[in-house]
């Protein structure tokens, strides 16, 4: 990984380095468990949606982040459609201190990948035969200081 292109990089005067090595799928699905019948009925969806993150020192600087987002959505009580995306990237991260490393690793990388997430989902779900499904914007910065006070309460 050291190898790997300068791409994205920013150098602020404390010597801190942050990189956007790679950006890719890592495991995708759509499922339709009750086409075609479900496509016949009238909308009235019901959308579950889960999220969650996981971090990889791959090398020393070198982190993956997965963005996993599950969507499932439900038409009178049935599923419709399950849709899940695990998005990732490969980021370079060096000179950071540890509460800037967690933040960056948690937040940053998370708000980079979840345009792409959002993306493949809503074009999954278009492709599937479905109304168009638009993410709302994830508040990631708000998630993670609300991730931190927990830690410190307990």
């Amino acid at each position: 990984m050291e190898d790997m292109p300068d791409s994205a990089e920013i150098d602020t005067s404390t010597q801190e380095q942050f990189g956007i090595q790679n950006i890719y799928i890592k495991d995708i699905s759509f499922e339709t468990p009750n086409s075609p019948q479900i496509l016949a009925e009238q909308w009235k969806p019901e959308m579950e949606f889960e999220m969650s993150n996981d971090i990889n020192k791959l090398q020393e600087d070198f982190y993956e982040v997965v963005l996993k987002i599950t969507v499932t959505v439900k038409n009178s009580e049935k599923t419709a459609f399950l849709a899940e995306i695990h998005q990732a990237g490969i980021f370079a991260l060096k000179g950071l201190a540890e509460d800037r490393l967690s933040y960056m690793l948690n937040s940053s990388c998370p708000n980079i990948l979840f345009p792409f997430a959002r993306e493949m989902i809503s074009t999954l779900v278009t492709r599937g035969g479905f109304p168009p499904l638009l993410l709302a914007p994830i508040p990631f910065d708000a998630l993670y200081a609300q991730q931190i006070q927990q830690k410190q309460q307990q």
